[in-house]
């Protein structure tokens, strides 16, 4: 990357580039950014190399000049006023993201500004910017967020800056080509906008609340399971059991670090949704989604009349982020291709808004509708997120006569029957969306779009009505428009509210199925405790057995060795009778052969003890497997539950360290005692009867001797033998002791986890379903915990799918429960609390 600056050093303005990075460092262009920063571009007179790195910034092209390698190329002279021009454009969409604020905080660090100076200025610029709309419900315009911001803030910014961004306050002048089309105009518009304003000012209280608490519940979580095991392996130190002790702090530790990575993702993921719900406080916001090169960019310049020179996009994938236009507390967002080649981090990038969205527009077309397309809208269910489906009718108006054929039957594109009717494409997108999206409850409202972007276009300006209705835009202009006035309150306390349980549903979930794992490891380890001590014990039983009718057997070669030893040396010396034995034992391999024996004694032991660890360890790391699979992880965010709980092989690192060979008595030595050398006294006897006497002596002793010995060796193996297996058996016992202690305290930490995010996605439902009830009965009162408590008994929801609502007193008036249903997307039903139950 240096040897790129070194290139170009001569004709880049390093501040001007510092700018541009702020304008994606939230992954959204906003259009009054974009304006700032191309206005700036002109009023800096910015080079041609400026202008190329600019275009690679904004498309996000890997060979694009980093923040770091340019903060370092600015002078200390210009630092303070790049800064300033830095957080202006990050404030010119009325809100400074977390993402801004870091990339800020990273240039700072750069220069080694003193602590808390980026901080300071942070506070002067936001002092500018009122962010909040809540009352602003009369017809009169509102002067813009720049204009609100640019008061009172020459003081901070560059005149160039100001000149910029002031001009960008006459840019509401076109709003009344945008009324024509979009209709956002009149007193029901402006009683809706401000109804919106108050609704969403007291939902965003009740999901801050909750996410907050949320957020306190996993903090605790991750905090408690550490002193929780913490306090285990103190507890384990004190047994005197060092080596299981080891054993069991290190399994507990590796459990403890696998929850909290998990922990810290569901942490990080709760704050984006709060993140989330405070860009979408101050705004209806309707995104446009879809695959590649579907239409969403030529929708969104025919929309706001602005973006034109994105139409595009989908083919060349000029830019990589979400593309933010707002007007009056609307905002229209387009967003890149989702399934395009090489296009995964482009999807990312749309996922990121679908949280503050208010309502999706997915858009396909008639010449490709694919399963496979429709897969991303069970993520929009899983977020319950409202839907409108476009479906864009492809058409070749290339040339005059096409387009005049066009003109003179439009209807004909829009024909429901017959083999060129878009019927067919209707009921499969209906087919395709219930299977991913759960039901149909959304409309379907197909467009025209290239016939609404020929309007558009100077040379058709005498056809300019005409192909703009032929197009059936205002079909959807107008559905946009029923979203808002009509829906509009419903549909922010659908985002702020009901959606928001959805970033506590993902953690209470992999708590619950943690709890249920953890419990069933537990459960495991007590059952399969007392069998494993039964099998310690037969398999000791059976190796020892073994080892001793080895012993028996070894010592009784030897005795039946003793009479041909004897006749070979009844004539011999001392010394020669002791170096024959010593000989013989060797020749019969006596000793090596016990040492043998001992090792195939606990050799045996140690395999049996092992089988029953591992076919335990199995079971256990199949419980772990087996509770991950009913657990639906995004690919994306998958916890990798292969990494997850290694019990199952770390329980055989107890075995490994318990588990050794205990050795055979030292070196046996049958010796040659004085009675057979007493006997060689008998000088008057015959040599036939000396030799016969010599023998039975000496076969006497040796064979006393080994019976002696074999006595002693069999009663030495079996008290070492069952030290040695009691001793497994105790360290087992306690491994399992400790253990089990251990996942017990994770269990209670995830179960009292469990409680606290279930009340506060419970807290949500029953705010939730208060709203859901005023509108119902087309009435309004501000949401408080006293008044949801006086009409809301019970919620009981399955999440984006069905909401049951039981309420304390029969609701009079409410809705048709089909429509109801339609408007909200979810199964609904309403009852009255029984007094018997409840």
């Amino acid at each position: 990357m240096s040897d790129l600056i070194s290139r170009t050093t001569e004709h880049l303005d390093y501040p001007f580039l510092l700018v541009t990075h702020m304008v994606c460092a939230d992954q959204q262009i906003h259009s009054e950014e974009s304006k700032a920063l191309r206005e700036l571009a002109t009023q800096i007179s910015a080079s041609q190399r400026t202008l190329a790195e600019m275009e690679k910034i904004l498309a996000q092209d890997e060979n694009q000049l980093s923040v770091e390698d340019l903060a370092r190329k600015v002078s200390p002279g210009q630092q303070s006023e790049a800064m300033s021009q830095m957080l202006a454009i990050a404030y010119v969409d009325g809100f400074c993201s977390a993402l801004e604020r870091q990339m800020a905080e990273q240039v700072a660090g750069i220069w080694n500004w003193p602590t808390g100076e980026v901080q300071r200025q942070f506070a002067e610029v936001g002092a500018f910017s009122d962010t909040r709309f809540v009352g602003e419900h009369n017809q009169q315009q509102k002067p813009s967020i720049c204009a609100r911001f640019l008061k009172g803030a020459d003081s901070l910014l560059s005149r160039e800056l100001v000149d910029n961004i002031a001009k960008l306050t006459g840019s509401e002048q076109k709003v009344e080509q945008i009324r024509r089309e979009i209709l956002l105009t009149g007193p029901e518009y402006d009683e809706a906008i401000r109804q919106c304003a108050v609704i969403a000012d007291e939902d965003y209280k009740f999901a801050e609340l909750a996410l907050k608490r949320t957020l306190s519940a996993l903090n605790n979580l991750d905090k408690n399971i550490q002193v929780a095991i913490e306090d285990i392996k103190h507890k384990t130190g004190g047994k005197g059991q060092a080596t299981t002790a080891k054993e069991v702090a290190k399994q507990l530790e590796d459990t403890r670090n696998s929850l909290s990575a998990e922990i810290i993702k569901e942490i990080e993921s709760v704050r984006e949704s709060l993140r989330s719900k405070e860009r979408a406080l101050n705004h209806f916001s309707i995104t446009f989604m879809g695959r590649t090169k579907a239409g969403k960019s030529t929708l969104h310049a025919i929309v706001t009349d602005d973006g034109w020179d994105a139409i595009g996009v989908g083919k060349q994938r000029t830019t990589r982020f979400n593309r933010v236009y707002e007007w009056k507390n609307i905002r229209i967002i387009d967003t890149p291709g989702i399934g395009a080649p090489g296009g995964k981090s482009d999807e990312e990038i749309a996922k990121s808004i679908i949280d503050e969205s208010d309502v999706i527009c997915y858009v396909v077309t008639n010449d490709s509708i694919q399963e496979s397309e429709f897969a991303f809208l069970r993520l929009l269910k899983e977020k319950a997120k409202p839907l409108i489906i476009l479906l864009n009718i492809k058409k070749n108006l290339s040339d005059t006569r096409r387009l005049e054929r066009f003109l003179q039957n439009p209807d004909k594109e829009f024909v429901m029957e017959g083999q060129s009717g878009i019927g067919g494409h209707i009921q499969r997108i209906r087919r395709y969306a219930n299977e991913h999206y759960a039901n149909d409850y959304f409309d379907i409202v197909p467009v025209m779009l290239l016939a609404a972007q020929l309007s558009h276009e100077p040379k058709h300006e005498e056809k300019k009505k005409e192909l703009f209705k032929a197009s059936r835009m205002q079909d959807f202009l107008d559905s946009i428009r029923e979203s808002l006035v009509n829906h509009g309150a419903i549909r922010r306390s659908q985002t702020l509210l009901g959606s928001t349980v959805g970033a506590i549903d993902h953690p209470n979930k992999w708590v619950n199925q943690q709890a249920l794992v953890y419990e069933k490891l537990t459960e495991t380890l007590k059952n399969k405790r007392e069998g494993i001590q039964k099998d310690i014990r037969k398999a000791a039983k059976d190796a020892k057995d073994s080892l001793l009718q080895q012993i028996d057997s070894i010592f009784q070669d030897t005795i039946n060795a003793i009479p041909s030893f004897a006749e070979d040396h009844w004539n011999s010396k001392e010394i020669a009778i002791k170096m024959g034995w010593e000989q013989k034992l060797k020749a019969l391999r006596f000793e090596e052969r016990l040492k043998i024996a001992y090792q195939e004694a606990s050799k045996n032991f140690n395999k049996e003890v092992q089988k029953d660890l591992e076919e335990i360890g199995n079971e256990l790391q199949l419980i772990s497997q087996l509770g991950s699979s009913d657990f639906s992880f995004t690919e994306q965010d998958s916890n990798n539950f292969r990494d997850f709980m290694r019990i199952g092989g770390g329980i055989l690192g107890i075995a490994s360290a318990i588990l050794m060979f205990f050795a055979p008595p030292v070196a046996i030595f049958i010796g040659i005692g004085t009675t057979v050398v007493s006997m060689m006294t008998g000088l008057f006897k015959s040599k036939a009867e000396k030799r016969r006497e010599a023998v039975l002596n000496i076969s006497t002793s040796l064979e006393t001797q080994l019976n002696t010995q074999r006595q002693k060796t069999l009663q030495q193996a079996q008290r070492d033998f069952g030290k040695y297996s009691d001793s497994v058996t105790t360290n087992i016992n306690i491994y399992f002791e400790e253990l089990i202690a251990g996942l017990e305290a994770i269990a209670t930490q995830l179960e009292e986890a469990k409680i606290n995010l279930s009340d506060n996605a419970n807290y949500l439902n029953r705010a939730y379903a208060k709203r859901i009830i005023d509108w119902s009965i087309e009435q309004y009162e501000p949401l408080t915990v006293q008044g949801i408590n006086q009409t809301i008994a019970r919620v009981e929801r399955d999440f984006g799918r069905s909401i049951k609502i039981v309420t304390k007193s029969k609701v009079q008036g409410l809705k048709s429960l089909e429509d109801i249903k339609q408007i909200l997307q979810e199964d609904i039903s309403f009852s009255l609390k029984s007094p018997k139950k409840d």
